[in-house]
């Protein structure tokens, strides 16, 4: 390999010999899958990529688009961030998703709110039923007082800091991570204020379908739970799939579900209409 470095036409051949290769956590360009939901052409697939044990993957969406994330083999862990992308000062803020919603349990028919209480995006299908909204992720240094170095270049990655990586690649700076939610990995809060994680392994496919409701930057993390009590650090690959939908109607039953609901999909169509 000295050799190769040493010679650039032989280091350009060797870049152009690895053309094609495929390994198991990567995106897939142009995006191809063959398992999308009935009724969505593969015309209006716009990502797939399975993000890596201790990886990160970041896109913007537009409004309407479905966003899938499989929990491949039964132990990812993916935590969230989500932005107005035409103005990302808005973000997801779960404070009021837990308090605007009176649950602090994600699922099936629940919503993503900003700190402007508009809805950034919705929960369509939930086979999952195990997500936290309370812990956040890890950092380097919880992850260096449990599994040693948790830097992004060390065998150990935390989530915060694929959170910067993510966030870097839309012009945003550590000030920008903000709380996020964890989807695969849960947590429930106990009748005396004891936190139990709820971190498997899991049945391997389980699935959460998220639908946007507003222009949005999303960050996914795939690091090891915070509250994970396993002394190895231990995650398994997650696959994201994205396609183009219709923005929702005015009949839609999650907006209406509830009166604080339907307010904040109000203040998106208040958002939209300028």
């Amino acid at each position: 390999m000295s050799g190769v470095l040493a010679n650039p036409l032989a280091a350009r051949d060797h870049a152009r010999s690895m053309a094609g290769t495929v390994v198991e956590a990567m995106p897939v360009l142009p995006p191809v899958a063959d398992d999308l939901p009935a009724g969505v052409p593969a015309s209006d697939l716009v990502w797939e990529e399975t993000i890596a044990a201790g990886g990160y993957a970041t896109r913007r969406l537009s409004r309407g688009s479905r966003l899938r994330l499989i929990d491949l083999k039964g132990d990812a862990c993916a935590s969230l961030l989500v932005f107005n992308a035409e103005q990302p000062t808005e973000r997801l803020n779960v404070a009021d998703t837990v308090k605007v919603q009176w649950n602090a349990y994600l699922g099936e028919g629940k919503l993503l709110l900003s700190d402007m209480g508009r809805v950034l995006m919705s929960i369509l299908a939930d086979d999952a039923g195990t997500h936290d909204t309370f812990c956040g992720v890890s950092n380097a240094a919880t992850n260096a007082a449990k599994y040693g170095n948790g830097a992004n270049s060390g065998p150990f990655p935390n989530g915060r800091d694929r959170f910067l990586l993510g966030v870097a690649k839309h012009g945003l700076q550590r000030r920008d991570v903000h709380p996020c939610v964890n989807l695969f990995k849960g947590a429930r809060i106990e009748d005396d204020g004891t936190i139990t994680p709820q971190v498997g392994p899991f049945e391997p496919g389980r699935s959460v379908v998220l639908r946007a409701e507003m222009e949005v930057i999303v960050v996914i993390a795939n690091c090891p739970h915070v509250l994970d009590p396993r002394a190895a650090w231990t995650v398994t690959p997650l696959r994201a799939t994205a396609w183009r939908g219709p923005v929702t109607p005015p009949d839609d039953a999650i907006r209406n579900a509830t009166p604080e609901g339907l307010r904040a999909f109000q203040n998106v169509d208040d958002y939209f209409r300028r």
